[in-house]
């Protein structure tokens, strides 16, 4: 015989886990202090001029 859920129980339960996972990821997103994006952005920065460098053809800059 199965076992008997609680329906209302089972709903928190599942909400509160997708809380967690939420939290937990924004830790990851938001979480970095800001030396940490300071160095992400000029990464990203130096990584944008870098690929911008080896384009074939001059962005035009309307596109």
């Amino acid at each position: 015989m199965s076992e008997i859920v609680n329906l209302r129980q089972a709903r928190k339960a599942k909400a509160r886990a997708a809380a967690a996972d939420k939290a937990a990821e924004n830790r990851l997103r938001f979480g970095a202090s800001k030396a940490e994006r300071t160095v992400e952005t000029g990464n990203r920065e130096i990584a944008r001029r870098r690929l911008d460098g080896h384009r074939r053809t001059p962005d035009s800059g309307d596109a």
